[in-house]
């Protein structure tokens, strides 16, 4: 559901663009992002700081897109926010000792030391690739083109997300999980 939630402001600028024009996509992706983020806000009474740079980020390129009616800057960026994510993730973790993906999501899970690693890595080379396809994208198709990558470009972030929560499932423990006890051979009904 988190998943479908976030593609709504895709979905409507992809209709928007259809409809209309980039320019109108931009203002409408812009409305249901700030929307979004007040949905948000209301039932969790605070914004997770993804959703505050995303709505930061839209609204600011987006700004400058209509502003000087010039569609570059809202197709760059993507590839500026991946690059902005896997650069503060690569700096946190090899420059800072700090697993940001930890600090954010460890007080509801519990995964060994090495896996955080691991899955900080993966976010790196995952945001890297993102930024890298993205700009790929917008130097060599049109805009017409563009538009369609980035609604069925979104596979690619839901493959991502779904694999990583098949590598870390087995090894996966909630924080609010209480501990169980092991089994005593009389629990189990055997003699020793």
């Amino acid at each position: 559901m988190k998943a479908l939630f976030d593609l709504f402001p895709v979905l409507l600028f992809f209709g928007a663009y259809k409809l209309f024009d980039i320019y109108v996509a931009t203002g409408v992706m812009m409305a249901a992002t700030v929307l979004q983020s007040g949905y948000t806000y209301l039932r969790e009474r605070s914004l997770p700081l993804m959703q505050k740079v995303t709505l930061v980020m839209v609204l600011g390129f987006g700004a400058v897109t209509l502003g000087l009616h010039d569609e570059r800057f809202i197709k760059w960026k993507p590839t500026v926010f991946y690059s902005c994510l896997a650069l503060g993730l690569a700096v946190a973790v090899w420059a800072l000792r700090k697993n940001f993906l930890r600090a954010m999501l460890g007080s509801q899970l519990e995964l060994p030391d090495a896996l955080w690693h691991r899955l900080n890595v993966a976010w790196i080379a995952y945001c890297a690739f993102m930024a890298a396809l993205n700009a790929y994208v917008v130097l060599n198709y049109s805009t017409e083109e563009w538009v369609n990558f980035k609604l069925w470009g979104y596979a690619f972030p839901l493959v991502f997300i779904i694999g990583q929560g098949l590598y870390i499932a087995p090894h996966m423990k909630l924080a609010d999980e209480p501990e169980q006890a092991p089994l005593l051979p009389e629990d189990t009904g055997k003699n020793p």
